[in-house]
């Protein structure tokens, strides 16, 4: 995205133009109202990326225009970033600079923060990273008041810790997660905010028992477990199932089993095609499922995850593609109608639109 395209007096025209395509693109279907969740116009950012360009002993960061991807494009600041990310950008080039450990073949640094306030910064390297870069890097996190991570070809050495905790507040209720470097969270943190207050609010008043695939580090996870008598969720990443354990736990979530499996075992199993090993603790029989919730990468769901949403009352189903999702409803308009639809403004000043769909048996 070019900074150029960066204009806050144009943002809420933006966006709505990015609504009314999400309903062309839907003009087949009874879609009913949708709700419109915007993005703070700056600042809304918690993680980004950069290349280093180094000229003698002056380091920039860089990024690289779409129109010409072999032009670095050198950047004093960001303003779509998070605050504490804008406020470490300066201070942390000039602690690099003055560094010859630190900035010694210096290729690329990733931020990620918290809504929180807290802060970690990744250094990556075309080097091998040995005590004298620990020691400098120490420094620099002690300075700065981060985490901070190098990473190199096969290594990686942290300093402090390799994840952040986040605290947000949905429905009067706080939530708490921990966020591992290297692992997907949600970018913009007052958007994830309005999409978990929303899934909360259709799943209320479902009952029964829920099925979440690709719940990831339980983002959705933990704010959806109160809504229903139990829950079955499923990821495969196993750093993002390590994270779903801890979030789960540091808020008391009690009504959770999760099992490390793909969306297509999880069909196979249901039907009793497979039986797993990993299942061996878990009686899916016992589960009375009312709803099923998917947030899917953006390939949408495939014919067997469909194939088994359409014996579900309702499908909660967070989309971050509304070609492959207008697909995915297309394909179950004859069991289902779509009973409520959001928009969610994730990535501003870009194509780029998150929606949310409530699907009900017709």
């Amino acid at each position: 995205m070019p900074l150029s395209r960066i204009d806050p007096t144009r943002y809420a025209v933006e966006f709505a133009a990015k609504a009314e395509r999400f309903r062309r693109g839907f003009s087949d279907f009874v879609l009913p109202e949708l709700r419109l969740y915007s993005s703070p116009p700056l600042g809304y950012r918690l993680r980004a990326e950069f290349r280093i360009w180094h000229s003698g002993a002056r380091l920039d960061y860089a990024m690289f225009d779409p129109a010409d991807p072999r032009r670095a494009v050198p950047v004093d600041d960001f303003p779509p970033a998070a605050p504490r990310i804008r406020s470490l950008m300066p201070w942390l080039r000039q602690h690099l600079q003055g560094s010859e450990t630190l900035r010694q073949r210096l290729f690329q640094v990733e931020f990620l923060a918290t809504l929180k306030g807290e802060a970690l910064v990744v250094l990556v390297y075309h080097r091998a990273l040995d005590a004298a870069w620990e020691e400098a890097a120490r420094a620099l996190a002690d300075d700065l008041g981060v985490q901070v991570v190098g990473r190199s070809r096969k290594q990686k050495v942290v300093i402090g810790r390799d994840w952040l905790e986040e605290e947000i507040v949905v429905d009067g209720r706080r939530l708490f997660y921990r966020q591992i470097e290297g692992a997907f969270s949600q970018p913009n943190g007052e958007v994830n905010r309005h999409m978990l207050g929303w899934a909360r609010g259709q799943a209320m008043g479902l009952g029964g028992d829920l099925l979440e695939l690709y719940c990831g580090n339980g983002n959705f996870t933990v704010a959806l477990a109160p809504c229903f008598t139990k829950v079955f969720a499923t990821e495969l990443a196993k750093p993002s199932v390590a994270m779903a354990r801890h979030n789960l736990a540091a808020n008391g979530v009690a009504n959770v089993a999760l099992a490390r499996m793909a969306a297509d075992e999880v069909s196979a199993a249901l039907a009793h095609v497979r039986r797993f090993r990993r299942l061996k603790d878990i009686d899916l029989d016992a589960y009375r499922f009312s709803t099923l919730f998917v947030d899917p990468p953006r390939a949408g769901l495939d014919a067997a995850t469909l194939a088994l949403a359409r014996g579900f009352a309702n499908v909660l189903y967070i989309s971050c593609n509304p070609a492959t999702l207008r697909a995915n409803v297309a394909a179950l308009t004859d069991s289902h109608r779509i009973a409520a639809a959001a928009a969610f403004d994730q990535f501003p000043y870009t194509d780029h639109l998150e929606a949310g769909l409530l699907l009900q048996r017709r």
